[in-house]
């Protein structure tokens, strides 16, 4: 049997990186825009054999050429993976595969949270891990007649997330807030949770939470080895549907607000198979006409845009005086910087 050596597959190293696409592609899957570290078992002659890659906490884009299954090569590979993230610290894992592949996870020591049958499966490497953060939720349930939920990223919050809380806020009893916690938008977790509750803090029935990593970002959802557009976005939206109705029971949610966006194809699917999903599942989706100013929807991709455009005071009719006041100090200096040296701000 063949020696193969490890080593890390830098961007810079143009070589590798075709020779890990070659790889991936032959294998049926795209390399994902979204990787922070890359590995690849090379054999003596420096053909690659297997790779895999890390986002975060999670595991993903993993392959071996089918010329050699059976070696144990995509053990080494994950094993290998999971020590890097042990190392940066990350002891909760997280990955994404095919249906017929979830066995062999399994094997390895992940254990199943959801799944698309015959799309995609969501695991994990702690058999409590999805079980203990629905106890922990638990603790925050109230007993109301209404209890609803809204799922905001908030980058940043403007008007327009303060509209949709304020009318959930205004139809409900308790309303349970899941802030995007993931750090994958050019504004910070830290931020952008500060600005969600200077936002609403007049509104006295809003229970507060960080989304953790089973609320499926876009960033963390994969895309790679789902083909087409619309089957990954609706993919992504029936996978979060079953892992947010595990939520929606422990904390007795009937009701998730969601604000519509009729520029975006994106959230258009979305909406649709999350309506029709959770119909299925005992909870109403209510989806809510976005707040406008001058006959055009209020967006955080629109004020991005203008701070990137260095014209903050565009800013002042879209967002909360919170927001505003957070822009316009030294404090955000780093994050506007970000933003402007960003390449792109809008997101459809």
């Amino acid at each position: 049997m063949c020696e193969y050596s490890v080593s890390e597959i830098r961007p810079s190293d143009k070589r590798s990186i075709r020779k890990m696409e070659a790889l991936l592609e032959k294998e049926g899957i795209s390399r994902d825009k979204n990787l922070d570290l890359s590995i690849g078992l090379f054999d003596d002659d420096y053909n690659l054999v297997a790779t895999g890659s890390c986002f975060k906490n999670t595991l993903r884009c993993m392959a071996v050429d089918s010329n050699h299954q059976g070696e144990g090569l995509l053990n080494r590979v994950v094993s290998h993976l999971m020590d890097e993230q042990f190392a940066r610290g990350n002891r909760d894992l997280f990955l994404y595969t095919k249906c017929n592949s979830a066995k062999f996870f399994g094997d390895l020591g992940f254990y199943e949270i959801a799944r698309v049958p015959d799309r995609v499966v969501f695991m994990e490497n702690r058999r409590d891990g999805f079980p203990g953060y629905l106890r922990e939720l638990e603790k925050t349930k109230v007993e109301a007649k209404s209890v609803a939920a809204v799922v905001m990223n908030a980058n940043p919050f403007t008007l327009g997330h303060q509209f949709l809380l304020e009318k959930a806020s205004a139809e409900n009893d308790y309303v349970h807030v899941f802030m995007v916690s993931e750090d994958a938008s050019l504004i910070p977790y830290s931020v952008r949770e500060k600005l969600i509750r200077e936002g609403s803090a007049h509104l006295k029935n809003l229970i507060y939470h960080a989304s953790g990593s089973y609320i499926i970002s876009n960033a963390t959802f994969p895309s790679y080895f789902l083909k087409d557009e619309d089957i990954v976005i609706e993919s992504h939206a029936r996978l979060d549907i079953r892992v947010f109705t595990h939520i929606a029971k422990a904390l007795g949610i009937t009701r998730r607000y969601v604000g519509d966006e009729p520029t975006s194809r994106v959230t258009s699917i979305y909406n649709k198979v999350m309506a029709e999903e959770l119909a299925e599942e005992g909870v109403e989706c209510i989806i809510v006409p976005r707040k406008e100013l001058g006959g055009v929807p209020i967006s955080a991709s629109n004020v991005r845009k203008a701070i990137k455009e260095d014209r903050l005071s565009d800013i002042r009719e879209l967002v909360p005086q919170s927001t505003y006041d957070y822009f316009a100090s030294e404090e955000a200096a780093e994050v506007v910087n970000r933003i402007r040296k960003a390449e792109e701000v809008v997101h459809y």
